[in-house]
């Protein structure tokens, strides 16, 4: 063997042993005829000393930065201990050494504190990987996933394997296609879910079933999106949605405590998805801190009902917000003795294209109990102090308005909470907040193409007593700003959300089992029953052979690993990812194909 232990197992306890280590040479110190080396693995790093009687070897074979080499010795106590490592009490006084391979100079230092770009990284992402940083995310990334199987393990679910070359059913995101040789003109469509495959395996009889499996979409990239991404998909037969929310919130708090060592004991709160976007704005809301929204006038229903302080505004003649279809406030703590030029930033923020917004509206509520507003010659000092005290403000508190069009405004105060919270230093990456959103919508609206789609996917069950509205033949929106109005808008889906941080780490439902509602559902998405029946042909015929009641979930587990690592990109977490274009810089791919394989899969490329 090349190694008796690793670079991070030995103690002081093992003072005397004569061991055998191997590695990757990390830092090389000479101090006259003494030699320091820094010798790493996986498991840490041990301080090797070269005396004086290997000085000869040392000349004719001088070691350099990632040289992989092999050590014998003797472990010594340490004079100079390095409390900063586990191994720091020791040091191994090597009595020979072996250069098993050479290394070229590295283009970026190997270290936590690395000199390499993100793009120079990510093209030697095989030396990145290397880094003690790279290294703690891949082994939460491996504590996250041995917890979730151990937890699904104890609770009888059956990990199963389903196919990646599927057939493709664009929905939604754009399918990645495969040409097939054999079938010339056909193609195969990776996965963006094996949704319907373990919908079968209800129908089968695998009553719990998960996979920790790569799913595929070509959609365009962020910190948080890889075109290949990673879930933890599951299912369970006969089942409500109350005993999908127990099963799953199990298995995220066993995860806090296999991972993180967090004994997560709070109740996980509740909320419909028209309560947070009512009061947060988004269908994802951190609930770290508060700063809830107040609608002050609105076409966004809640339960069905307007509920907007539409009183505070009467009597104004300001056109801005008379003219918006909504006009949505915040109470920022603590920041009524912002300066004008601090305001005049936040007005340039929402101003940015990616937040859309003309301007932005303030009431300072100050110290001593006086208002002072950029409206205040619209408004009364009393209209004023109102506003801010249904926004939640008190004394030393500012409130932010935006005015504009419903969609749009509630996207941007949405954004403009998360900003302040984070300025504020309310977004603590070491606390961790769970949430259930719940009764998404079935349907939502898409306005450039003039047709309702389904919101999560064709598959989730409606609210039972909602199965009437569903009048089929996708109606076409004669008005699109009054879409909310529309009777498929109200329907509500057995859809469920898990939430952590402000992030979605997890979405399922309660899945449509009976063919006549799932042809229904196809009808009401406007599909034909010839369009219904090519794509999902299988899923219906097998729905007539006794399918069980069922649902399931998916969890993003890129995402989770990433949130509970603190850091907000996904690729942090992923051991070869693409970047920013899609691309795996480190392989050039994608890449072009040659004439001969093309040839073979009978297909031309055009400009």
């Amino acid at each position: 063997m090349y190694r008796s232990h690793t670079c991070g197992e030995l103690r002081l306890a093992d003072k005397g042993k004569v061991i055998s280590l191997a590695g990757w040479v990390q830092t090389v110190r000479k101090f006259g005829s003494i030699t320091f080396v820094d010798l790493r693995d996986r498991y840490g790093i041990t301080q090797l000393v070269f005396n004086e009687s290997l000085n000869a070897q040392l000349d004719e074979q001088p070691l350099g930065r990632e040289f992989v080499i092999q050590a014998d010795g003797t472990v010594l106590e340490r004079s100079n201990k390095n409390p900063n490592i586990p191994t720091g009490d020791i040091e191994i006084e090597v009595t020979a050494f072996t250069i098993l391979n050479k290394s070229a100079v590295p283009p970026f230092t190997i270290q936590d504190d690395t000199d390499g770009g993100d793009d120079l990284r990510m093209k030697y992402r095989y030396l990145d990987l290397r880094r003690n940083a790279v290294k703690r995310n891949l082994e939460l990334r491996y504590a996250v996933n041995r917890a979730a199987r151990n937890y699904l393990h104890e609770n009888n679910f059956m990990d199963i394997e389903t196919p990646f070359l599927i057939k493709s059913t664009p929905e939604g995101a754009r399918d990645f296609v495969v040409p097939s040789r054999m079938n010339p003109g056909q193609f195969y469509a990776l996965p963006q879910s094996p949704q319907t495959f373990k919908q079968l395996l209800m129908v089968s009889g695998y009553d719990r079933y998960y996979q920790v499996v790569k799913c595929f979409r070509d959609e365009d990239l962020r910190a948080d999106r890889q075109p290949e991404f990673t879930q933890i998909d599951c299912e369970m037969s006969f089942v409500r949605q109350e005993d999908i929310l127990n099963m799953f919130e199990g298995m995220i708090k066993h995860i806090f405590k296999a991972v993180k060592g967090i004994e997560y004991t709070e109740a996980v709160q509740r909320m419909s998805w028209e309560e947070a976007m009512w009061m947060y704005g988004n269908d994802k809301p951190d609930i770290r801190f508060g700063m809830q929204l107040l609608n002050i006038k609105s076409a966004f229903t809640l339960n069905g009902e307007i509920t907007a302080k539409g009183e505070l505004l009467q009597g104004a003649d300001f056109a801005v917000f008379n003219e918006a279809e909504t006009v949505l406030a915040i109470a920022v703590p603590g920041i009524a003795e912002y300066t004008r030029k601090q305001v005049d930033e936040l007005t340039e923020w929402v101003k940015r294209p990616q937040i859309g917004m003309k301007g932005l509206v303030y009431i300072r509520y100050n110290a001593d109990g006086s208002v002072k507003s950029s409206v205040d010659k619209f408004y009364s000092e009393e209209q004023l102090r109102a506003i801010a005290e249904a926004a939640g403000a008190g004394k030393g508190d500012m409130v932010l308005i935006l005015a504009g069009a419903e969609e749009r405004t509630r996207k941007a105060i949405s954004e403009l909470r998360l900003e302040m919270g984070e300025r504020l230093g309310m977004r603590k990456k070491d606390e961790f907040k769970l949430l259930w959103v719940l009764d998404f919508p079935l349907f939502e609206y898409a306005e450039d193409e003039n047709r309702w789609v389904a919101r999560h996917h064709p598959f989730t069950s409606p609210k039972p007593d909602h199965i009437p509205v569903m009048i089929g033949n996708n109606p076409v929106i004669e008005d699109a700003k009054h879409y909310l109005k529309h009777p498929y808008a109200q329907i509500k889906a057995n859809a469920y959300d898990m939430v952590l941080n402000g992030n979605e780490i997890g979405g399922g439902s309660i899945r449509i089992f009976q063919r006549e509602l799932q042809e229904k559902m196809f009808d009401a998405l406007g599909m034909s029953k010839e369009e219904a029946q090519h794509k999902f042909g299988f899923l219906l015929g097998a729905f007539e052979y006794g399918a069980p009641p069922h649902g399931g979930i998916a969890f993003g587990f890129d995402r989770l690993c990433a949130i509970l690592g603190g850091s907000e990109s996904i690729r942090d977490f992923i051991a070869f990812p693409k970047n920013n274009s899609g691309r795996d810089v480190m392989l050039d791919a994608p890449s072009t194909i040659d004439q001969k394989q093309l040839d073979e899969l009978k297909l031309e490329i055009r400009d």
